[in-house]
């Protein structure tokens, strides 16, 4: 690995092995291919494998491809030992997959909203779980969990998505409590409005996509190149004293 007394090198994944759920589309395709870029071996894992092959001619660098449906609870076992034969046990893991309905609570089902709370945080913890060890042995990793605005407050059709988003942040605090002094550190990015999949129905409203740009401190939504520094930041040497926090990227959003 690089000096990590010089600041170049604190941000530099040379050497490092990440996986990344989601990595197909949106903010998890984005965090996948900066990680590459960055110098990180990338396993990108989603359930669309033409996605993930779009991805990684996308991001160059050293990647590879895992397609698995995250909603598989008997998956994640399995999962944890695919992503480590390309490269090696994963040092770092971002999960950015997830699941919103929008339903309003009235309209929510058992079924939906078990899926809704195990694809956005069940998975997350076990897969952590299962990849915690080799991280351990090493003594070094990151685990960079996806939080919401939801996290912090309600949204009108957002009452599984947010108990899920919720729960997030605290898993992200328990994860930090429970690993941190094994050398592996827990965090979480709380994205505001980017224009993603997962938020189609958002923008398909201008009205109210400017609303929520006037919303927040800088006064617009969020790129895809806002979430790069923070990604990077979590997920490298230079978050090494910074463990159990939620980083809101939200152009200032949850301070108004």
């Amino acid at each position: 690995m690089p000096d990590g007394g010089s600041l170049p090198g604190l941000f530099d994944l040379t050497g490092r092995v990440a996986c990344v759920t989601g990595a197909s589309s949106g903010l998890g395709r984005r965090a996948a291919t900066v990680l590459a870029r960055a110098g990180a071996q990338v396993v990108g894992v989603a359930r669309r494998a033409d996605a993930l092959e779009a991805w990684a001619a996308e991001a160059g660098g050293q990647t590879a491809s895992v397609a698995a449906d995250l909603s598989d609870r008997g998956a994640i076992t399995d999962l944890a030992a695919e992503v480590a034969q390309p490269f090696g046990a994963p040092d770092i893991v971002v999960h950015a997959a997830g699941i919103n309905t929008r339903e309003p609570a009235d309209d929510v089902t058992r079924e939906g909203w078990d899926k809704t709370l195990w694809l956005n945080l069940s998975a997350p913890f076990f897969l952590s779980q299962a990849l915690v060890p080799a991280m351990a042995a090493k003594g070094w990793g990151r685990v960079v969990n996806f939080a919401s605005l939801q996290s912090h407050r309600a949204f009108p059709g957002g009452i599984a998505y947010g108990a899920s988003k919720g729960g997030v942040a605290q898993l992200t605090r328990a994860m930090a409590e429970a690993w941190s002094s094994k050398g592996i550190n827990a965090n979480a990015i709380g994205p505001g409005f980017f224009r993603t999949e997962l938020t189609q129905a958002v923008f398909a409203d201008p009205e109210r996509a400017a609303r929520n740009a006037a919303q927040t401190c800088i006064g617009r939504n969020g790129e895809p190149e806002d979430i790069d520094g923070p990604v990077l930041f979590l997920a490298s040497k230079a978050s090494d004293y910074v463990t159990g926090q939620i980083l809101m990227v939200d152009g200032g959003f949850t301070a108004k």
